[in-house]
């Protein structure tokens, strides 16, 4: 008889053991699910989830470049690009105002960059013809000197960053970006440190526009909406948690 009653104990406890468990999953999934419905309450937009991935593709083409692939949630470049070939945008929407965040992982001696108001057309090569920059390189191991207006963090070949190189973490593991963009003010960060600030579309963004480089790309900037892109520059490069939100 006490055998069956140790048997019948232990069953007991095995059953509240696996109720348990269960009740701590069934809470860990809902508060997942509450934190993803806040978020999207709050107008962010997973660019990385299931359901808005298949939107990435290459830049005046179909499907992803060679090269380039997903995943477990990142976007990852071999490389196979170059100046020309290779850029991929997100093209579920378009955007003006926003504030966009971005991991990113380079590999040593690398060259990439988040654009953002890139506009399509076969006339085109590339989004940087048309699109803001904010450059993403090796900064300490770039086999070229840099020009300042090249540095990381920089509106490239426009405003040139106010950064620490140990405001950079080493090539090989993952920094963060973030974009702020307002018709009346926009903001560069690198790894919560901000790298530029201007003041777009005015006196001075438009004497910038037209000299040095942007002097033989007239359309460069001249979109203010339009989609994100990612720089295929020729070096390995991976992208998590890339998240917008319209302003």
């Amino acid at each position: 008889m006490k055998k069956y009653v140790i048997i019948f104990l232990a069953l007991c406890l095995w059953a509240c053991k696996e109720s348990k468990e269960e009740k701590e999953e069934d809470t860990a999934v809902a508060e997942n699910e509450t934190e993803m419905a806040a978020a999207a309450d709050d107008g962010w937009v997973d660019l990385m989830a299931p359901e808005n991935v298949s939107h990435w593709r290459g830049y005046n083409g179909e499907g992803l470049p060679s090269g380039w692939k997903v995943e477990d949630g990142i976007l990852m470049s071999s490389g196979e690009g170059g100046d020309i070939g290779g850029d991929i945008i997100y093209d579920a929407d378009k955007y003006e105002e926003f504030e966009l965040t971005v991991d990113w992982k380079l590999s040593p001696e690398g060259n990439s960059g988040i654009f953002y108001h890139v506009v399509e057309d076969k006339k085109y090569h590339a989004p940087y013809e048309v699109a803001p920059e904010y450059q993403i390189i090796d900064q300490l191991g770039f086999p070229q000197k840099l020009e300042d207006w090249q540095s990381i963090g920089a509106d490239y070949a426009m405003y040139t960053p106010d950064y620490k190189d140990e405001d950079l973490r080493p090539m090989g593991e993952w920094n963060t970006s973030k974009i702020v963009f307002t018709n009346d003010k926009a903001t560069y960060y690198l790894n919560g440190k901000k790298t530029v600030e201007f003041v777009p579309y005015s006196e001075d963004w438009e004497k910038r526009r037209n000299s040095g480089k942007w002097e033989d790309y007239p359309d460069y900037g001249t979109s203010r909406t339009g989609y994100i892109g990612l720089q295929d520059h020729g070096s390995e490069i991976a992208f998590k948690n890339i998240k917008i939100k319209k302003l």
